[in-house]
C-alpha cells in the first residue's frame, strides 16, 4: 500500500476512534447538580479534556492501524479471508 493509502485509512480511524473517546469522563453541569451559566448548553461539559482525548485518540489509532497493518503483511488477513466477496474477472 502506498504512504497516501495508509495516511486515509489512519485519518478514518482516527476520527471513528475520536468520537469514541469524546464521552470519556465528560459531566455535565445538570448531571452535578450546579448551575448553568448563561449562554452555554445544559449538556456541555464542564472540563472537556480536549487535548488528552486527542492524546488517547491518537494513540488508539496507531495501535488499531499497526495491528491492521501487520494482518495485512502477515498474511493473515487477506480479501480471499472472506467468502462472500465474488471473483474478479479475469
Amino acid at each position: 500500500m502506498s504512504f497516501a493509502t495508509l495516511l486515509a485509512i489512519y485519518f478514518l480511524i482516527w476520527w471513528m476512534v475520536l468520537f469514541t473517546v469524546l464521552p470519556w469522563g465528560a459531566t455535565s453541569p445538570h448531571e452535578q447538580g450546579s448551575d448553568v451559566e448563561p449562554g452555554h448548553a445544559p449538556s456541555a461539559p464542564i472540563k472537556p479534556s480536549i487535548m488528552v482525548k486527542v492524546a488517547a485518540t491518537t494513540v488508539i489509532a496507531a495501535v488499531i492501524m499497526a495491528l491492521g497493518s501487520w494482518l495485512v503483511t502477515s498474511g493473515v488477513l487477506s480479501l480471499d479471508s472472506f467468502p462472500f466477496l465474488p471473483d474478479p474477472a479475469p
